[in-house]
């Protein structure tokens, strides 16, 4: 079993910054492949970027390419998404998830791929 747990959300304006995290914690040594995904109200849940279990390797939605940055610390068990130039259209519940399975472009987006998810962390971008 593998818990992740989010943390960072917040309010900001657009074109302001924030980093969120996702801590996890179990049997981490299963993890082949972590994601970042977001849901807004009444749209399905969107992956946003995914990263291998080295840290090599990551992918990015185009929508988010060049303003995210997908990144971890494995010494720490720690996900991270950085965001910058923030916009209105990323305000969204953010997720992130865990696969055991490898990171691959052709369905990195898929929920289906990842076995365990956080509970979710709010951003909001005010214009």
């Amino acid at each position: 079993q593998v818990q992740l747990v989010e943390s960072g959300g917040g309010s900001v304006q657009a074109g302001g910054s924030l980093r969120l995290s996702c801590a996890a914690s179990g049997d981490t040594y299963s993890i082949y492949c972590m994601g970042w995904f977001r849901q807004a109200p009444g749209k399905e849940r969107e992956g946003v970027a995914a990263i291998g279990r080295l840290g090599i390797t990551s992918y990015y939605a185009d929508s988010v390419k060049g303003r995210f940055t997908i990144s971890k610390d494995n010494a720490k068990n720690t996900l991270y998404l950085q965001m910058n130039s923030l916009a209105p259209e990323d305000t969204a519940m953010y997720y992130c998830a865990a696969s055991l399975g490898g990171c691959y472009y052709s369905d990195y987006t898929s929920p289906l791929r990842y076995a365990y998810w956080g509970q979710g962390t709010q951003v909001t971008v005010s214009s």
